[in-house]
């Protein structure tokens, strides 16, 4: 049973600054570090609960934060852009599940580091009128594949965003919003010992029940996507493409015919974003 964890950085416990996620500075490399040991947690509780493989996907910024001389030794990892999959690369090697770990609440929640993608130039992320965040786009993604998401952990809001969205999953509240930058985290090792517990649960039952996926029906005949940038710069850039379309100053849209599809457009815009800094 081969396992995918995606492993983001904002929802890590004593993650809280944006200072915290942005290398060159000694509290990122502190960050880095607590999401390489959660890493290792979530690799362990997977192994434990039967797993025969396990890829780890570093999911956050550059794609090169996890420390590699520090991670798990029978695990592999996936690092470095660009990918076609994104945060879910490794699934195309044939994976029965895949856990969402140290995720985020979407763009405009009220979770801690709040985004979705590319917080500099992505104001919100719509599918067919639902706003998304990177759980529910990737998690369309899993599923789209066949690939049922089975663990997520980060903070409340993140959570209470996305358990409606995947019934099969275990969830670790690493801690509780108080606003983008302030909360109430569990302490590193708790939160270590709750994600090692939850993903050996959520591993065990894959093997005990198979890894069917819940299919997303509304998005298996095409996908529309709206873009509402977080200025009219990013919209003029962006529209370069001629698959957009301009719906105002700020606002664009797009059809796909996948949520693979979906994902490699917002992404392209979110590297063409660089033009603008």
């Amino acid at each position: 049973m081969k396992i995918l964890i995606s492993a983001d950085i904002e929802g890590v416990a004593g993650v809280f600054n944006l200072e915290q996620t942005r290398p060159g500075n000694a509290e990122y490399e502190r960050a880095r570090r607590w999401m390489t040991d959660e890493a290792n947690a979530a690799i362990r509780g997977a192994f434990e609960g039967g797993a025969t493989e396990v890829l780890v996907n570093d999911s956050h910024g550059s794609f090169r934060n996890l420390i590699v001389d520090a991670l798990h030794p029978r695990a592999q990892y996936v690092l470095g852009k660009p990918r076609y999959l994104g945060m879910m690369a490794g699934l195309e090697q044939g994976c029965d599940a895949v856990m969402m770990l140290g995720y985020h609440s979407q763009a405009q929640g009220r979770g801690v580091l709040a985004h979705t993608i590319n917080s500099f130039a992505f104001g919100r992320v719509e599918i067919h009128g639902e706003a998304l965040g990177e759980a529910g786009l990737y998690g369309g993604l899993a599923t789209e594949l066949g690939v049922p998401v089975i663990f997520g952990s980060g903070d409340d809001q993140f959570i209470s965003e996305n358990k409606q969205r995947f019934p099969l999953a275990h969830w670790v509240q690493t801690k509780v919003a108080y606003g983008h930058s302030s909360g109430v985290s569990l302490s590193l090792e708790a939160s270590q010992v709750a994600i090692a517990q939850a993903a050996e649960s959520a591993v065990r039952a894959v093997g005990q029940r198979g890894s069917p996926a819940i299919l997303l029906n509304k998005y298996l005949a095409g996908i529309t996507c709206r873009l509402i940038t977080q200025g009219p710069a990013f919209a003029d850039l962006f529209c370069t493409l001629p698959s957009l379309v301009r719906i105002d100053g700020v606002t664009l849209e797009f059809s796909a015919p996948t949520m693979a599809h979906t994902i490699r457009m917002l992404n392209s815009m979110a590297a063409m974003s660089f033009m603008l800094r």
